[in-house]
């Protein structure tokens, strides 16, 4: 049986395809949008040592996903 994705995955995934969206637009259509690799960058590492994430608060309340260690029960 299929585990459910846990919240720290989603955050990770979300976090690369945001980085890899922001190159595409910065390459495409504006060297301003490399902007939103940094704020991307200083998110993961504020959350690194803080342990708040935007992200996972929103993916937590709105899809329901839950911490890794909740998974695994």
């Amino acid at each position: 049986m299929k585990k459910p994705m846990s919240l720290e995955r989603a955050v990770e995934a979300f976090a690369g395809f945001m980085v890899l969206l922001s190159v595409a637009l910065t390459w495409f259509v504006h060297p301003g949008f490399a902007w939103l690799t940094v704020f991307v960058g200083a998110n993961l590492f504020q959350q690194a040592f803080t342990g708040f994430c935007p992200a996972a608060i929103v993916m937590r309340r709105v899809f329901g996903l839950r911490p890794a260690a909740e998974c695994a029960a």
